[in-house]
């Protein structure tokens, strides 16, 4: 029976998944985003998050702990120097899921993961979106423009008649 075992085996033995994770994070690292399928993607998702949130602290037994994870110095050096502080502030959900489509020769759905903080287009769209909202009204206010006044002179009945 398979009570309570809930992860995705991806189809292989214990120690060629631990090698794949291991190799797709330390890529994901390196390199801030990939290509993979779903099913992919969503094992590494699960498997990368904890080393990220361990990373925020650096320790050294926390180093200790994702290099027995990755096995790559130059991944963990990376992870624990620039990513960390990227994501410092971040509560959780350092990774991102697009789907692409479907691969062309066993139609897998093939999708991109990236890390959230190095995405600089979706980072754009972002602030341009928090700088467009205001809290007034939506109606357009046309600017009011001022109207010259004539002072017209009056003149008197007598000068009237007179020209």
């Amino acid at each position: 029976m398979r009570h309570n075992k809930k992860f995705n085996h991806l189809g292989r033995k214990t120690a060629h998944r631990k090698a794949l994770l291991s190799n797709m994070a330390c890529s994901l690292i390196q390199h801030k985003r990939i290509s993979t399928t779903l099913a992919k993607a969503k094992a590494l998702q699960v498997y990368v998050e904890p080393m990220l949130t361990k990373a925020k602290e650096d320790t050294t037994n926390s180093r200790r702990l994702v290099f027995s994870s990755l096995q790559n110095k130059e991944a963990v050096t990376e992870l624990f120097q620039n990513i960390s502080q990227k994501i410092a502030n971040r509560p959780g959900g350092y990774t991102r899921i697009l789907r692409t489509g479907f691969r062309l020769g066993d139609n897998a759905e093939m999708c991109i993961i990236e890390l959230v903080d190095y995405n600089e287009n979706m980072l754009k769209e972002k602030v341009a979106k928090k700088a467009a909202r205001t809290r007034r009204s939506t109606a357009a206010k046309k600017p009011t423009a001022e109207v010259p006044t004539v002072q017209a002179s009056v003149a008197s009945p007598e000068e009237t008649t007179a020209e």
